[in-house]
């Protein structure tokens, strides 16, 4: 059996087993359990009632968190010389088409998040093996094929995620920094579990949302009471 750190003894004193916390006592909680030196990342896990294999039980959106994630996104626009200006004054950090295709293909996938526009997908679609795999596939579902490419940056850089529910049904992403406000917190999580419920697939039957968990980057789990986030 591995030992027990510290901090982590110190945390799990703080939390009491079996228990499911409310949304107000989760991420105040959060906050008092992690103790890394560095600005750790809150991350929500929520597990549904679907399954995942089945096409008219896929879950998969977008949000636009309203305080963003913390994180520096960093993303490249692959567009037409007149879009250029566009993406880059919207904050985009790498502009350009051929010259990043060419990079790409030779493997360098150092962003985050790629926009592109519909008259180019010919010329994206070509990097799916080496994309897809990366979760960096441009889709006109999550906004990043578009006409509108500084819309689409500012929207990115704003703290606009694409999440997709995983095989075994869990949807899980980061919804802000440590370092946040506790009601910063919760005004992300409440937008991102909502969010998921809007977008309950008819085909699922029973318990739609049937557990959530917050933590930070090397915290313990939270159990949080799904009627504290639920509208």
């Amino acid at each position: 059996m591995g030992r027990i750190t510290k901090n982590k003894k110190a945390s799990l004193e703080k939390l009491v087993k079996g228990k499911a916390y409310t949304l107000d006592e989760a991420v105040e909680l959060v906050k008092e359990i992690t103790f890394t030196k560095f600005d750790a990342s809150v991350d929500i896990d929520v597990r549904l009632g679907v399954d995942p294999r089945k096409a008219n039980q896929m879950v998969r959106g977008v949000v636009s968190l309203p305080h963003g994630t913390g994180k520096e996104v960093r993303v490249l626009a692959l567009v037409t010389p007149d879009k250029v200006q566009e993406a880059t004054d919207a904050g985009a950090d790498y502009v350009g088409l051929d010259d990043y295709i060419e990079k790409i293909k030779g493997g360098w996938t150092d962003v985050d998040v790629i926009i592109t526009m519909p008259p180019v997908m010919g010329k994206v679609g070509a990097l799916g093996r080496i994309l897809g795999p990366r979760g960096l596939m441009p889709n006109p579902k999550s906004g990043t094929v578009t006409m509108e490419v500084g819309k689409a940056v500012s929207e990115v850089k704003q703290g606009k995620i694409d999440f997709k529910v995983d095989k075994f049904g869990i949807v899980h992403t980061s919804i802000g920094k440590v370092s946040f406000t506790p009601e910063k917190i919760k005004d992300n999580a409440l937008e991102f579990v909502n969010t998921i419920v809007k977008l309950k697939p008819t085909a699922a039957k029973g318990t739609y949302i049937k557990s959530i968990y917050l933590s930070s980057t090397m915290s313990p789990g939270i159990q949080v009471e799904p009627k504290s986030v639920v509208d």
